[in-house]
């Protein structure tokens, strides 16, 4: 009997981690399915991009915190693919605030970042569980962030969901094997629009400090993360319940 084609789903897939995470996948051979919730255009040349690579690939618009969509999203992963063989837990979502002052901060915000960052991921996890169990060697990759581990900049909704996150890896783990592996990656701070979007006007001086200050002497990549990503996927097959940060050494030097 021929071996069943390898399939993933990735969700925040459109740009950033995810975007390096779906191409990734798609190199080592795995149908992809990609979910967005509104980078529509972008999840469209993602796909086109990973399909060039010779695998199959599913576009999937769904806001992870939505309960049904999210049934509704892995019912139509289950119809294309039959299974999962992985899972990258990767959509999340940040607020906006004023640092050191907790006053600027909506709670509508606030609720919306755990929505999506933590409910959403238990969510997809578990709609997934099923598909998951068809696969093999299964596992789950979840993106939390050096700031779940330790304070940083970052807004405190952001930070408390990430590190909502990293419990939420170890307790899957538990809950989950031995049949599927759940691991998450931390990145430090990361080159592109996020960090752009965070620290705006002083993203180049701020960005260029740390990398004098990583050990490795420059930021992460998206593709830095990826390339994570995919060891915890293809290797590593006795490990299980581990936040891999992913920082240049940056934390191990401060």
């Amino acid at each position: 009997m021929a071996a069943q084609q390898r399939a993933t789903l990735v969700t925040g897939g459109a740009t950033g981690i995810g975007k390096s995470a779906v191409l990734a996948l798609a190199r080592a051979g795995y149908d992809v399915a990609i979910n967005y919730a509104s980078s529509e255009a972008a999840a469209k040349k993602t796909a086109a991009e990973a399909a060039a690579l010779g695998v199959r690939t599913l576009l999937v618009k769904c806001d992870v915190s939505d309960e049904t969509g999210v049934r509704a999203m892995l019912a139509k992963v289950g119809e294309t693919f039959g299974h999962l063989d992985v899972l990258v837990n990767n959509a999340g979502t940040t607020a906006n605030w004023k640092p050191k002052d907790l006053e600027t901060l909506s709670l509508d915000e606030w609720d919306r970042v755990f929505a999506v960052n933590v409910r959403g991921l238990f969510q997809v996890t578990r709609a997934a569980v099923p598909l998951l169990k068809k696969g093999v060697n299964a596992c789950i990759v979840n993106t939390a962030s050096i700031v779940g581990l330790r304070p940083g900049p970052q807004p405190l909704p952001y930070a408390a969901s990430k590190a909502a996150v990293v419990n939420l890896t170890k307790t899957l783990a538990w809950n989950l094997g031995p049949d599927i592996r759940v691991n998450a990656v931390a990145p430090g701070w990361m080159e592109g629009d996020w960090m752009q979007r965070m620290l705006k006007d002083k993203y180049d001086d701020l960005m260029g400090k740390r990398a004098k200050a990583t050990p490795l002497k420059r930021v992460v990549t998206a593709d830095d993360v990826a390339e994570t990503i995919m060891t915890l996927v293809q290797s590593n097959r006795f490990v299980t319940g581990e936040i891999i940060v992913i920082d240049g050494g940056f934390t191990a030097s401060t």
